[in-house]
């Protein structure tokens, strides 16, 4: 009984269960095609009504197709930062920004800008090694004042190789050379102080030459004018020498000085080649200069050897002296001077002819001061009030730089340059009766 109610309880007739399940199975697969039917009518139906739109739509051209996304593409959000990516991306494949192009003026301009308001670090190259600080400042910024120079000097702000430097250092190749924000002029010109005309200026500079070829240029500096601008002073040899350069590349350059208020022979290199081998000429004492010099009384060693050291004392008033130092003495340099009697006057005057072997500030000054024959008319170390001199000799420094021999830079024999007396020293001699005669007792002094 309980046999028989479970099987009629599936299917009736013949097959029983296997029937059963077979009808069933037919059903469902009935019900699947159906669904199946109505999606792709609909699909179809969805199609069929885009078509119509566009087609009652204007045409357009077709947009191209997005191309794949590239291997390894990442959503924005799975992005790192766009600054992190411009340093993972090579600069060579980026597109350059657009923008106003700029003039030469307008570039020139931006660069002064940087240069006004920023730090830099220059590395000295070969031909600049043996240069003092303060030149090689000068031929980097012609622009810029030689008393600023001075002043970041003075103050610690000027390095090399991170360590403090005077404005008379001399720099090495490869050393770097820490320069702080620079002060230049607006238009980019380097301050000449007073300016002057260029045709005025050359006519002047022509008047003066004693030598002159492709390198290098000598010429009789007057007394009273400066070598170099410092504070107060406009007036110039150096600023002159922009006169004679087409640019600023090709500027005449000093490779020595004179003091102000001493006339003479005067060096300056007309290439940048010439600098660098001239500068290395009287850094290895191998020019020979000499001088010729007036001083109160007449020494009782007629031919001499001075060397003593020399520093300076501290400024008072702005007013800056030598004096004979000890050795260590901070500051203290050593100095050596040849000097010989050429001729006296009645026991108060004698006519000096000196002989620098180094060259340091105010040497032959105040290394006649210390033997106590100061030079006639020096504002700084011959008191007048106190002296007795012969009347008609004007109170101006007689001291000229009368000869100047040195090896030229290119090799092409010697410059061997000769300046004549100025119109007070020589105004002196007449009154004394010095013959100033080609006679000259230091030329044979020993070089050391």
């Amino acid at each position: 009984m309980t046999r028989g109610t479970r099987t009629g309880g599936r299917a009736p007739g013949k097959g029983g269960a296997k029937g059963g399940a077979a009808g069933g199975g037919r059903d469902r697969r009935g019900r699947g095609e159906d669904r199946d039917a109505r999606k792709e009518q609909g699909r179809k139906t969805a199609l069929g009504r885009a078509a119509a739109v566009r087609s009652a739509k204007p045409a357009y051209r077709e947009e191209p197709r997005r191309a794949a996304k590239p291997t390894g593409y990442r959503p924005r959000e799975d992005r790192p930062q766009r600054a992190a990516e411009a340093e993972r991306e090579p600069q060579g494949h980026r597109l350059p920004e657009e923008g106003p192009i700029r003039t030469k003026r307008e570039a020139g301009a931006e660069a002064s800008e940087t240069i006004a308001t920023g730090v830099q670090t220059l590395v000295v190259t070969e031909d600049e090694a043996g240069m003092r600080v303060d030149r090689f400042l000068i031929a980097r910024f012609p622009q810029l004042p030689f008393s600023h120079i001075q002043r970041i000097a003075r103050k610690g702000e000027l390095r090399v190789d991170m360590k403090r430097v005077d404005t008379n250092d001399r720099i090495e190749a490869g050393q770097k050379v820490r320069v702080p924000p620079l002060k230049l002029s607006a238009d980019g010109q380097r301050p000449r102080g007073q300016q002057f005309k260029e045709g005025d200026v050359r006519a002047f500079l022509k008047s003066i030459t004693l030598y002159e070829d492709a390198d290098v240029l000598v010429i009789d500096k007057p007394a009273g004018l400066a070598v170099q601008g410092g504070s107060g002073t406009t007036r110039h040899v150096d600023g002159m020498l922009m006169a004679l350069a087409e640019d600023e590349t090709t500027r005449p350059r000093l490779v020595h000085r004179l003091d102000k208020d001493t006339a003479g022979c005067l060096v300056i290199a007309k290439t940048r080649f010439a600098a660098s081998t001239l500068a290395k000429t009287f850094r290895s004492r191998t020019a020979r200069k000499i001088y010729w010099a007036l001083v109160y009384l007449v020494p009782r060693v007629k031919q001499g050897r001075i060397s003593t050291y020399l520093a300076r004392e501290a400024q008072v008033d702005g007013d800056s002296r030598m004096k004979v130092a000890a050795h260590g003495d901070e500051g203290a340099q050593h100095a050596v001077t040849y000097y010989a009697t050429v001729e006296t006057a009645a026991q108060k005057v004698a006519w000096l002819s000196m002989k620098p072997v180094t060259g340091r500030t105010h040497q032959l000054r105040a290394h006649a001061a210390h033997i106590g024959h100061p030079i006639i008319g020096d504002p700084k170390y011959f008191d007048r009030h106190n002296a007795e001199i012969p009347g008609g000799i004007q109170n101006r420094l007689h001291l000229l730089a009368r000869r100047i021999v040195l090896p030229h830079p290119r090799g092409q024999g010697v410059i061997d340059v000769t300046a004549p007396l100025p119109d007070h020293m020589k105004q002196s001699w007449n009154l004394l009766g010095f013959d100033a005669s080609p006679y000259d007792p230091i030329v044979e002094a020993p070089d050391e």
